[in-house]
């Protein structure tokens, strides 16, 4: 009875312990890790050493230490903020140089005294001036009337949410406002404070100058102007 005990005795002591060091031993996982140090941010701060110590797998230098990984990320995002400063830089230039344009385009749209006129300034001004590959009104009435017929396919595939289309055209769509002008990506703006006076057409060489996402600001503008200046020209 007396060895039975002891040998029972011992047997749970033994569980006991095995229980307590498995416990203690149990492996910590990945996401506790990551908590842990999310809620310390000082951790590697507390710890210098470990962080020089850490050794984190890299494509072109096999290893390198967290210290040195997050210089590299850091420059990396220097370099990134530079390029997007460059180009912010870029956009501002031609925005100021294309607001230069349409404010001498505007004063000499002022003194024509036909509607062939202002077709021509504007064409010249913004071949010229903006080096633009083709340009052209094409009023909804008078001499110089787009076809009903086309009027209505502009108005239902190009402009049945907007006033402004930016981006590319079907090659009969190009032909029905360019002819036989070069016009890789196009900018239209319909006309009229009723969407009733015409369509202005500006056509670059460049596939992607007119995108789709571009801003409405400056162009706006010129749609305004004309909007004011059409109607005696074309006698409505």
């Amino acid at each position: 009875m007396n060895k039975s005990g002891v040998k029972g005795n011992t047997a749970q002591a033994l569980a006991r312990d095995f229980t307590s060091e498995e416990f203690s031993t149990k492996a910590v996982t990945e996401e506790e890790v990551r908590e842990y140090i999310l809620n310390n941010r000082d951790f590697f701060v507390k710890n210098p050493d470990l962080a020089e110590k850490v050794q984190i797998p890299h494509k072109q230098k096999g290893s390198v230490s967290l210290v040195e990984l997050q210089s590299d990320q850091l420059r990396k995002k220097v370099r990134q903020l530079s390029f997007k400063l460059s180009q912010l830089i870029s956009i501002a230039k031609q925005n100021e140089e294309i607001y230069r344009v349409y404010a001498d385009l505007n004063l000499r749209l002022l003194r024509c005294t036909d509607f062939a006129e202002m077709q021509y300034t504007i064409e010249e001004t913004l071949q010229d001036e903006l080096d633009m590959s083709a340009a052209a009104i094409k009023p909804f009435k008078g001499l110089f009337a787009l076809p009903e017929i086309q009027q209505r396919l502009f108005m239902e595939k190009r402009f049945k949410d907007s006033d402004f289309f930016f981006g590319r055209l079907s090659q009969h769509e190009k032909q029905l406002l360019f002819g036989d002008a070069t016009a890789e990506s196009v900018a239209l703006v319909l006309l009229g404070d009723k969407r009733d006076l015409g369509i202005l057409a500006i056509g670059s060489a460049d596939p992607i100058h007119f995108t789709p996402d571009m801003d409405t600001l400056l162009i706006k503008q010129l749609q305004e102007f004309l909007n004011v200046s059409m109607p005696d020209l074309l006698h409505y």
